[in-house]
């Protein structure tokens, strides 16, 4: 293999490793269903979220969608931190009583907002004094909330007024393909570390 080519290589494999690498902004997803309710309930309905949270820039951006709910949508939160990850109830983190424009009295839906999470006016009142009464602190108890599986977003209706549809928010997976194009790359850049 030249040398040209196996430099090309290892410079491929560096960008595409330190893209997928990269902290900032991080992403999380969650499939909203009657089930994943603590207790869970016979609700047909769900839906499906994805967070990006900034915590360096502070905002964050939330598009949901969700299809059949039984009720009527009333409010939809983050709720952080349950004791037990994928599990149990935690009190709301974010604003009240809704998110900003979240859609109302519908029980089919999506939404999309941008939020700067260094407003007191995004967060639970009682969620900022439990975290040092600040918005740093605020975001760093859901960041590791967020990164412990703790973390919940929660659509509540007028027929389960505690919550119709939930789910646990996670990092995606990376896609098969993208990690063993990641492992594929390690070779490479351990021979450009010698070559130099």
């Amino acid at each position: 293999m030249g040398t040209h080519l196996k430099k090309g290589l290892a410079t491929l494999a560096l960008i595409g490793a330190c893209g997928a690498a990269q902290a900032d902004p991080l992403v999380f997803n969650a499939a909203l269903s009657g089930a994943a309710e603590s207790p869970p309930n016979a609700s047909a309905a769900t839906g499906d979220v994805t967070v990006l949270f900034d915590i360096d820039n502070h905002y964050m951006t939330i598009a949901a969608s969700f299809t059949d709910l039984e009720g009527l949508s009333g409010a939809a939160h983050i709720h952080c931190c349950t004791a037990v990850p994928g599990d149990g109830n935690a009190g709301v983190a974010t604003m009240l009583p809704t998110f900003t424009g979240f859609p109302a009295n519908e029980t089919s839906g999506s939404y999309a907002s941008f939020f700067s999470t260094s407003q007191e006016s995004f967060w639970n009142p009682a969620f900022l004094a439990n975290n040092g009464g600040t918005t740093a602190g605020a975001e760093a108890a859901l960041l590791a909330g967020l990164n412990a599986g703790a973390a919940y977003f929660n659509i509540h209706s007028s027929v389960y007024p505690s919550g119709e549809i939930r789910g646990f928010l996670a990092a995606p997976i990376p896609e098969p393909a993208q990690f063993l194009m990641l492992l594929a790359g390690l070779p490479l850049l351990l021979l450009r570390k010698r070559e130099n």
